[in-house]
């Protein structure tokens, strides 16, 4: 396996004239959001989770931004940030981390350890060299039980990494990969990608969905594959309508669903409209719509087979959320609709959507209604049959700015109606936002969040739940090794 193994010996000076070397060759000049554009291997105790501010578009109101907050499990279309492994019985996480004054976003990694109750002190892997939580990481595990950190960028002036773990199931060291990708026929160092997701696969290895931004900054949406995650094979587009996409993936029993929106032209980033939604079985060889009609990759033209909810039609902005499937295979997917990127009431109302594929066809039921376009909640597929859907749905101490208070929504008649089940977080001092489920997630670690202020910077605090709903607050500053948590006292 190609690898590099970095001894404690290696200064930083010299770690970073070997990654640029490796990693920068042909990069573009540095994105305004960043301080530098080449990452640091750290591998350090990181003494406590401390996590990301982050903001985004100054938007002069009240409101300050167009999104803001403690965003260390942003954004929706990165993931996973968790995943299960039942051999060791542990859910390793990763997360945008800082330092003490938020200068710079750190790549985190933990576990929780479901046989002892307790939590890792997370490792710092890297320092990515900027405060941009577009650049968070994401976790896969392989056959082995080795885990894999992708560290992404956001568009083309930073470097992207792959970081392997020297042993399984253990967060203490890593090694940088040498990744290569196909193309053109050519080889060349695979070392930028954006909005990543990945999903090791038993029997064939790694699939990643991601974005690659073109010559014109379009965002154009696609997939590649590796049997071993150092030599990738020729990127795949998917679509590429207008000016590009954003896509969010699932993945069960080996097939891998995908759901896109599309950005019209002339209109720029903030509008993004349209739901579509795409799957295949295998490995990315065919991809069809949820009733089986094949298609042929790219797809060109906003009116397509994969369409399933026009709302350009209805001039709505689609935000995209979390995707899943049922017990029976069928994807779920969850979106909120407004009427215009700035935040506020003007844009209301902002309705949370689940879009489901239900005897032949695609349904959509309104869940609720929340207050900001970045309010980002999971869905959640019972064993009983009923969905639910954890998120930020109630009003929090910062009023149409990402997030809110946690609540949990359930459905108990395939989502046609829902109630309110229980109120996760109340008399929150910041907003709570972009609760994620672990993939293959177990009753004790249910889902992990970050809060912050929304409309100033400001500290932010890393939290998960258990399936009951106990809120379990991650300490900013601890030199245990390992860590107990007792559940918040104003959760159940």
């Amino acid at each position: 396996m190609k690898t590099y193994h970095l001894s404690k010996t290696i200064t930083t000076l010299n770690v970073l004239l070997f990654l640029s070397v490796y990693y920068c060759f042909g990069q573009k000049a540095v994105h305004p959001d960043a301080q530098y554009a080449v990452g640091e291997l750290i591998q350090k105790k990181a003494n406590g989770f401390k996590g990301i501010w982050y903001m985004n578009q100054p938007s002069n109101d009240e409101y300050a931004y167009k999104y803001s907050g403690g965003l260390g499990t942003y954004p929706a279309n990165h993931r996973p940030f968790a995943i299960y492994s039942e051999d060791s019985k542990k859910t390793f996480f990763c997360f945008g981390g800082t330092d003490e004054a938020n200068t710079t976003l750190y790549h985190n990694v933990s576990y929780y350890d479901h046989k002892k109750g307790r939590i890792a002190n997370p490792t710092i892997l890297l320092d990515k060299k900027t405060t941009d939580a577009h650049d968070n990481p994401v976790i896969s595990l392989d056959n082995e039980g080795y885990i894999w950190i992708f560290s992404t960028s956001h568009g083309t002036s930073r470097p992207s990494y792959i970081s392997k773990s020297k042993k399984p199931y253990n967060i203490k060291k890593f090694e940088l990969v040498q990744a290569t990708e196909i193309d053109s026929g050519q080889t060349k160092a695979f070392n930028n990608f954006s909005y990543f997701q990945v999903y090791h696969l038993a029997d064939q290895g790694f699939i990643a969905l991601f974005t690659k931004y073109n010559n014109k900054g379009q965002r154009v949406i696609g997939f590649n594959t590796s049997a071993d995650g150092v030599d990738w094979n020729q990127w795949q587009v998917l679509a590429h309508i207008e000016e590009g996409h954003y896509q969010i993936s699932a993945e069960q029993n080996g097939k891998i669903g995908v759901a896109f929106d599309y950005h019209p032209k002339g209109k720029g980033l903030n509008y993004r409209t349209n739901l579509y939604y795409l799957e295949t079985s295998d490995f990315g060889k065919t991809w069809k719509t949820a009733s089986g009609e094949m298609v042929n990759l790219p797809l060109t033209d906003k009116q397509n087979p994969a369409l399933i909810n026009d709302y350009a039609a209805d001039k709505l902005n689609s935000y995209l959320l979390d995707i899943d499937f049922d017990a029976s295979g069928k994807p779920l997917i969850l979106t909120i609709t407004s009427k215009g990127y700035e935040a506020g009431p003007q844009n209301a109302p902002r309705n949370w959507t689940l879009s489901q594929f239900i005897d032949g066809q695609w349904a959509n039921h309104v869940v609720t209604q929340s207050d900001s376009n970045y309010d980002m909640g999971s869905i959640y597929p019972e064993k009983d049959g009923s969905i639910s859907i954890i998120g930020p749905t109630q009003n929090g101490p910062q009023a149409f700015n990402p997030g809110g208070e946690i609540a949990k929504w359930t459905s108990k008649d395939e989502g046609k109606t829902w109630s309110l089940a229980q109120q996760v977080t109340k008399n929150s001092e910041m907003n709570h936002s972009y609760v994620r489920q672990p993939r293959h997630a177990q009753p004790e670690f249910y889902g992990i969040w970050a809060d912050g202020h929304a409309r100033k910077p400001s500290i932010s605090h890393l939290y998960y739940l258990n399936e009951v709903g106990e809120v379990f607050q991650l300490p900013r500053e601890s030199k245990k090794k390992f860590i107990r948590i007792s559940p918040q006292p104003n959760t159940p």
